[in-house]
């Protein structure tokens, strides 16, 4: 199917002198929307999504709204994912800089239509991540031929997908650090803020005021804090926290009284149906986990007893986080979700899995292999650290006919394999998947990650690799575009 559209005039970008660091952010990201418009990648994600839509049953005025939100959904995620703004910052930056409102598409010669927060939001959920993997990978296909790559990269070298470089690591979630009596705070703060809500829609019963309730929890959280100093720490602790559970459980009671009288005479206040849904999800979730959030502090705190990571409660509001260890300087333990990622030999993400349950490294080479197969054709090497050795993993490299590169666990294995010089060069690349993998996680998805929500998290992740991927190819091609025109100039 054809797409016509009908594109806009958008203002030429003024000449600015000096700024030599602006000048190469704007240079790629002028080379950046060169490549979405003519690898047809743009045009593919319109087509997907008008064809989904059926809106070749639509007028021509309700197709180009459609079309021209596609391209505004695929913009601004990747400029929020270059960014790691929040989507109300995004939006003020988008109203404020001309390269934004260019890149964007929301400039134009009688003004400037930036979206707002809202939109910015929506735009995200626009497409699931697997649609959003199918672009990546499509976007990584066209560079991957020698005229492709001379078309859009300004070089006769093409890109290869053969070589394949791998590594885990922890997407941290954006929660506090999970203290036990500081998740009866949370509780207590989020069920005192709806009871609130409710109360100024004249649904009300007998309670003291919220904000002395809300003071008296903050106070003894305060306590809980300075009982450390104190040389029976212990039984101060013990002693605080046990008011503090009672305090929970007052809140809790009124909670439930509120939340059944909402339910029950909701068509009273001024609220829909959807506000109304909104306060007691966000009310039912809190007193389902209460109860657990107190057993387990009473368990650490007056029994002094271990409780397992799988029946701990590590946030009300982020079910699908996990603990992980990993044994590292500064993060011995991290809470999120484990990541993996895939590069070939020029740092293009050509594989990656967000992980709702950890899985062993070694058990992710060959879905890995499979999916790497069949998006970009047979790989010919693939290389690891030590946490992906096992036989397992070493059986379906052999069964792919990939020579097998993971550092081996055994040191007398490890040590006859550094006799070969291409495993050595491939152990000595590897320190450069590290980095790539810092590079994604501080310069994209962001440390923590803002999205809320384990699907959330799993479409920004995707939006960050095309992101990344587009990036990492308009830098290319600005370095390659800046050596001709130097050679020329010579």
């Amino acid at each position: 199917m054809k797409i016509a559209y009908q594109t806009s005039f958008r203002p030429a970008l003024p000449v600015v002198f000096g700024a030599k660091d602006y000048r190469q952010f704007r240079d790629t990201l002028i080379e950046m929307d060169r490549i979405l418009t003519d690898s047809g990648i743009e045009d593919r994600i319109i087509r997907e999504r008008t064809s989904a839509l059926g809106c070749e049953k639509l007028s021509a005025k309700r197709q180009q709204f459609h079309w021209r939100s596609t391209r505004l959904a695929l913009r601004y995620s990747i400029l929020r994912a270059l960014t790691q703004e929040p989507f109300r910052v995004l939006s003020r930056q988008v109203a404020d800089s001309q390269i934004f409102q260019w890149f964007t598409h929301t400039s134009f010669v009688d003004g400037v239509r930036p979206v707002s927060k809202s939109s910015a939001e929506r735009f995200e959920k626009y497409f699931t991540p697997e649609q959003i993997g199918d672009l990546v990978h499509a976007l990584n296909r066209v560079v991957a031929g020698k005229q492709q790559a001379e078309a859009l990269l300004y070089t006769e070298t093409e890109l290869r997908f053969d070589h394949i470089f791998a590594d885990t690591s922890c997407a941290k979630a954006d929660i506090h650090f999970p203290v036990d009596w500081v998740l009866l705070r949370d509780g207590v703060r989020t069920l005192i803020k709806s009871i609130v809500l409710i109360r100024k829609q004249g649904l009300r019963h007998r309670i003291g005021a919220p904000g002395k309730l809300m003071r008296e929890v903050n106070k003894l959280c305060i306590e809980m804090t300075h009982a450390r100093k104190k040389p029976d720490s212990k039984k101060v602790r013990k002693a605080v926290f046990r008011k503090l559970k009672a305090q929970a459980r007052v809140v809790e009671r009124h909670g439930r009284r509120y939340l059944e009288m909402l339910e029950n005479r909701w068509e009273e206040t001024d609220w829909s149906e959807l506000e109304k849904n909104v306060v007691t999800r966000r009310m039912r979730n809190v007193l389902e986990q209460l109860p657990q959030a107190v057993h387990q502090a009473h368990e650490r705190i007056v029994g002094e007893r271990r409780v397992a990571n799988k029946d701990k409660i590590l946030s009300l509001y982020e079910h699908d986080v996990e603990v992980l260890v990993r044994g590292k300087a500064g993060a011995e333990v991290e809470f999120g979700n484990a990541l993996y990622l895939a590069e070939q030999d020029d740092g293009l993400i050509v594989d990656w899995e967000l992980m709702q349950r950890k899985n062993a490294d070694a058990e992710l080479v060959k879905p890995s292999v499979k999916r790497i197969n069949k998006n970009y054709g047979r790989i010919k090497r693939y290389c690891a650290d030590r946490g992906f050795d096992s036989p397992g993993a070493s059986e379906a490299l052999d069964l792919e006919n990939i020579v097998n590169a993971i550092c081996p666990r055994s040191v007398a294995r490890f040590n006859a394999h550094l006799q070969d010089p291409e495993f050595r060069a491939d152990q000595q690349r590897r320190g450069a998947t590290e980095a790539r993998i810092a590079i994604f996680k501080n310069d994209y998805l962001g440390r923590p990650m803002r999205s809320k929500g384990f699907a959330h998290r799993k479409t920004h992740v995707a939006w960050c690799v095309l992101a990344h991927n587009l990036w990492k190819l308009s830098c290319m091609a600005r370095v390659n575009k800046e050596l001709i025109e130097a050679q020329k100039a010579a």
